[in-house]
């Protein structure tokens, strides 16, 4: 596709919560202790974040197309298209920020011959290596110091969050609501009930996109994890089947991501088991208080013990960073399996719990909300400890929930969560939907 020509905009310190000379001069001391005299930002988010810019080059994910260096001395030069600039911009960034084309950034690479630049290769192209090496400069190959300080969400950026949260637990409890009376009719399939809830959604002025393409699963298709509806595998919403919806919203305050698992007539057994298993598994992680310098790769069992109990298991990560009116998918943190998510879990990140199960051309079951990473006090503890705060609030799907096999801890932590839910998204609501709302977050 022919590149976007949408003008950047300014995300305000009253949103970023630090102002863009401070994150430069915060790189700046990084690269005096590192003995670098710049490094390359390539990373589109990592770009976004640290000039406190914002852009719509990308679906879903509010950033320009663009690359910047950053230098020991403070200033900067960032690389985008010249048309894509507004004056607002422009004084934003200031006169210690360089503005150059785009397509001058391999050029620009050139100048650096006999100096020490810093670059991540998990971020960068080949071609940056490339082109600093013919030009003589001495590379180092370090980790993009905007990754950990635009994962470790400051005071601002966390209300920011909270905030979106509450506006978009709201749209999606009156899309649940809308659901559980229109399904059972007939008539809806995946890619309406999707529109239905993107309207829900878009009733906010505040929603200013998507914050992926929702995954609108019903039946055997909500067994993909992955899965993406189009008008070819578009599937009718039948009774006595499961639906799992996976979504989000872009908002100026923060970027959300949820998913829910509902069902449409009566529930079989087997789906009421497996989804309470998840359920217990998502507990597990939310109330898990564990020691500074852990990592999401030792807490992902947390999450799938009630499965593994029964022999089985899901093939997806259990978390994933989430960025602050940036990536719904941001790093360097990650709760999964695989022993190379080694990263330690720090106070202010924010991550996805979303343990699931999916039977192959049966169902799909998935419970995300997002997660805060906090520190935990502890009478007697020897360490410092860390634990969770849950950011998301939406109605569990009760109809699924066998108490029978939850314990008293985790039985409590569905009413309590419940209650928080209640308490935060009743006010936004009135009329049948309030009426339902209270029902379905009333004590087990």
């Amino acid at each position: 596709p022919e590149p976007s020509l949408a003008k950047l905009d300014v995300q305000p310190d009253e949103f970023a919560g630090k102002s863009a000379n401070d994150k430069r001069a915060d790189i700046a001391a990084w690269l005096k202790a590192e003995g670098l005299d710049a490094t390359v930002i390539a990373a589109l988010d990592s770009v976004a974040w640290a000039f406190n810019i914002r852009g719509k080059d990308i679906a879903n994910t509010p950033v320009p197309r663009g690359y910047a260096i950053v230098k020991s001395d403070g200033s900067a030069e960032l690389f985008v298209a010249p048309e894509k600039l507004t004056d607002e911009v422009r004084v934003h960034l200031g006169n210690a920020v360089g503005l150059r084309s785009y397509d001058e950034f391999p050029a620009a690479l050139n100048e650096y011959k006999g100096r020490k630049v810093g670059v991540d290769p998990e971020r960068s192209v080949a071609a940056i290596f490339g082109q600093l090496e013919g030009a003589g400069a001495h590379i180092v190959k370090k980790r993009d110091p905007t990754i950990l300080a635009k994962a470790i969400k400051n005071e601002t950026e966390v209300n920011g969050h909270k905030a979106a949260q509450a506006r978009d637990g709201a749209a999606l409890s009156r899309f649940l609501h809308w659901f559980s009376q229109e399904a059972p009719k007939g008539g809806h399939d995946e890619l309406s009930v999707a529109a239905k809830l993107a309207e829900f959604r878009g009733q906010s002025d505040k929603l200013l996109d998507l914050s992926f393409r929702t995954i609108s699963g019903a039946g055997p298709n909500g067994a993909l994890c992955h899965y993406s509806v189009n008008e070819e595998t578009n599937r009718k919403i039948e009774t006595g089947t499961l639906y799992l919806v996976d979504s989000g919203g872009q908002y100026r305050d923060g970027t959300t991501d949820v998913t829910r698992t509902m069902a449409v007539g009566e529930p079989t057994a087997e789906m009421i088991k497996r989804y309470t298993q998840v359920l217990q598994g998502h507990i597990a992680l939310a109330q898990a208080a564990f020691p500074k310098g852990t990592t999401g790769g030792q807490l992902d069992i947390l999450a799938r013990q009630y499965l593994w109990a029964d022999g089985v298991d899901y093939a997806h990560g259990t978390g994933h960073g989430v960025g602050a009116y940036l990536a719904v998918h941001e790093g360097p943190q990650r709760i999964a399996a695989n022993s190379g998510f080694n990263e330690p879990l720090v106070a202010g990140m924010i991550c996805s719990n979303e343990p699931g199960y999916y039977k192959t051309d049966g169902f799909g079951i998935r419970i995300e909300n997002l997660i805060l990473v906090e520190e935990r006090i502890i009478d007697g503890a020897e360490q410092p400890m860390l634990g969770f705060e849950t950011l998301t609030f939406a109605p569990l799907e009760r109809r699924l929930i066998d108490v029978s096999l939850l314990s008293d801890s985790q039985r409590h932590w569905v009413d309590a969560y419940h209650a928080k839910v209640r308490a935060t998204i009743a006010p936004q609501l009135d009329g049948e939907a309030l009426t339902w709302l209270e029902a379905q977050t009333a004590a087990l």
